[in-house]
């Protein structure tokens, strides 16, 4: 089954100054967000895989939105993270369903290898609830200058029967990282962590 999706909303954050210093490249985010209805509101369904499919079709439709926000090459991504906020007539486990067992695999094709795990989160909430969708390097989870994070929030969502998925993709990481670690320059990409 193909995800109902009531609205998508993509939206770019750049910074070019920190602390009267410029950032040069800017630092650049993109976030795009699906807001669709849940097909297990209101009940209880033991097999999700009904919401896992949806989260693979979101995984690659969201991730290329993100990387056509930032006008890069799926190459150039950084830094990548998920997450899902459900309404109340559904159960986090709705949210787990769709972030987890297969929405990474499109998503690392979006953004080209992605050889990390993708950090997530998500919560049950209301119209307007906020989450924080984790970033880290898409190549390399021990590269510090990467860990970041960028607030998702759609108005008029989550209905009690939707679930707004957001999805994160970067072109760098923090703006004027500075507390050491793994230089992305020493990024070896084998085995996610390094």
């Amino acid at each position: 089954m193909s995800a109902k999706i009531r609205k998508i909303i993509v939206q770019t954050d750049e910074v070019r100054v920190e602390m009267g210093r410029d950032v040069l490249p800017p630092v650049r985010k993109a976030l795009a967000m699906a807001v669709i209805e849940n097909p297990c509101a209101g009940r209880y369904v033991e097999n999700l895989d009904e919401l896992v499919v949806i989260g693979e079709e979101l995984g690659a439709l969201l991730g290329a939105r993100c990387v056509a926000a930032l006008g890069i090459a799926p190459g150039q991504a950084h830094s990548y993270g998920k997450a899902a906020i459900v309404g109340e007539a559904g159960e986090l486990e709705h949210a787990a369903a769709i972030l987890h067992p297969k929405l990474g695999a499109p998503l690392r094709v979006a953004v080209e290898k992605g050889a990390a795990l993708v950090p997530s989160s998500k919560k049950i909430g209301g119209l307007g609830t906020a989450i924080d969708v984790p970033l880290g390097h898409k190549d390399a989870a021990y590269v510090r200058s990467h860990f970041d994070a960028m607030e998702a929030r759609v108005a008029d969502a989550p209905r009690a029967n939707e679930i707004v998925v957001a999805i994160v993709v970067t072109d760098s990481g923090r703006p004027l990282a500075r507390i050491g670690g793994l230089q992305v320059s020493d990024i070896k990409g084998e085995d996610g962590l390094r």
